[in-house]
């Protein structure tokens, strides 16, 4: 698998995070998706990855700058004909040197509470991060689950 650095410029790609965004809809109501769409994912703050295998798109993650020493996990997402073979733990932990490489403290996100999120709240534990309250600007929800891992 290649791991790359994304302008997001492609139409694979911007179809790949359509794709995210709708499946998102399908889980959550519209005030507790917090998902960025391309244009939020092109801001200077946020870095992009995809991955891929023998030219096939199979999962991006990003990491966006809080400030100086604190960064959030983005837009993790696998491909459904890739899920349960280790692609997003090769991202996250792309995104987690990366956060260290820059200095960070600590690394948080936000993710879904429902059942449908629950592979994605494993791999996190797995990978060192804990619950926690909201961060950032984002606020108590139902639907929502906050984790951090200090770095």
């Amino acid at each position: 698998m290649d791991i790359k650095l994304d302008d997001l410029s492609g139409d694979k790609i911007a179809a790949f995070i359509g794709g995210h965004l709708q499946e998102l809809a399908r889980h959550s109501p519209p005030e507790s998706r917090h998902a960025l769409n391309l244009d939020g994912l092109k801001k200077p703050d946020v870095t992009f990855w995809s991955a891929w295998e023998q030219g096939e798109l199979v999962g991006c993650g990003a990491l966006k700058e809080l400030n100086g020493q604190y960064g959030e996990v983005k837009s993790m997402r696998t491909s459904s004909d890739h899920l349960r073979k280790g692609i997003a733990r090769q991202l996250l932990s792309c995104i987690i040197s990366e956060a260290k490489m820059r200095g960070y403290r600590r690394l948080s996100l936000e993710t879904g509470a429902m059942a449908a999120f629950e592979p994605a709240r494993n791999l996190y534990l797995s990978m060192e991060f804990h619950y926690c309250e909201p961060f950032a600007d984002y606020k108590e929800d139902r639907n929502s689950v906050f984790m951090t891992k200090e770095l």
